[in-house]
């Protein structure tokens, strides 16, 4: 399991211009490539809407070995509802402490060294307040499960990830497929899981061969597969293969083969410039207001 390794994962965003922000200003990440899409994604990568949205890609370096957020925005829709699947981001940098000072975005600190923000949404990023290290500075992202043990096994046995660390006090799990990557911590929130709307989705690669082995393993026990195996194409880039699968409490899991995805995923020095200009043609918000109407919730 050596060759799998940890990408990103998906945030809904409601408001693209607050949450560029965000992550640029208060962070300090960079736009790593943009896309923009006529119509829903085959592997709902988007969720479950079907019209016009676009996907940035935001990180503190390249794909090939960062963990990055990827933003999708639905145009139309202003607003997703949290649930209690998704507790956290962890990244260590005390620059993007001072940003966040600097700037007035609320900070919160829960013990020493270590401060809890939002994105615009409501998602928690817990910040480290420490010199931010050479390599990737994000460390972990925290899930709720309903049943710890049942998660292991299926995270640990049939996906391959390594067992890093427990903790019985607080009831989480850690696991990677090493120690470089960016980690999971899985957290039995003690009921069932609520995903909400705003339920996002994370992702791994691995070569290619394995995609149909993966598929055949979640068959064989009996797992649910949300996308068989199936080729999405990006407009000028690469065409990447992917199966999405949904762990026991419904959290999305993107794996997709490496070898076109390295390719789909190298950054684009335009992306800031695409982001910003899409951003500026996006009249949605002055259309809304201009009718009288708001943006849907979903």
């Amino acid at each position: 399991m050596a060759l799998r390794r940890a990408l990103h994962f998906v945030f809904k965003v409601g408001d693209r211009a607050k949450t560029a922000t965000f992550y640029r200003e208060v962070l300090g990440m960079k736009i790593l490539r943009h896309e923009e899409f006529e119509e829903g994604c085959k592997a709902t990568c988007n969720g479950p809407y079907d019209g016009k949205w676009s996907k940035t890609m935001v990180g503190f370096g390249p794909e090939d070995d960062h963990f990055v957020a990827e933003l999708t925005y639905n145009y139309g829709v202003g607003e997703y509802q949290l649930g209690n699947d998704f507790l956290g981001l962890t990244l260590q940098s005390s620059q993007a402490v001072s940003n966040a000072k600097r700037l007035g975005w609320p900070l919160t600190q829960v013990e020493e060294a270590l401060y809890l923000t939002q994105a615009p949404g409501g998602y928690p990023f817990y910040i480290v307040d420490k010199e931010q290290p050479p390599h990737d500075p994000v460390t972990k992202v925290s899930l709720g499960v309903s049943d710890l043990q049942r998660s292991t096994h299926y995270w640990a046995t049939l996906l391959g990830l390594n067992v890093m660390d427990k903790s019985e006090e607080k009831n989480t799990v850690l696991l990677g497929f090493s120690d470089s990557q960016c980690k999971l911590e899985l957290r039995d929130v003690g009921g069932k899981v609520d995903h909400g709307t705003a339920f996002g989705r994370i992702a791994f690669s691995c070569p290619r061969e394995q995609l149909p082995d993966i598929e055949a393993l979640m068959k064989k026990e009996k797992q649910n597969i949300l996308t068989p195996l199936v080729s999405l194409d990006t407009p000028g880039k690469a065409t990447v293969e992917v199966v999405i699968l949904a762990d026991p409490d419904g959290h999305e899991i993107c794996f997709v083969g490496d070898e076109a995805f390295r390719q789909l995923s190298a950054v684009d020095p335009k992306g800031n410039e695409l982001l910003d200009k899409a951003m500026e043609e996006d009249k949605s918000d002055e259309w809304f207001a201009k009718h009288n109407k708001q943006k849907a919730a979903a």
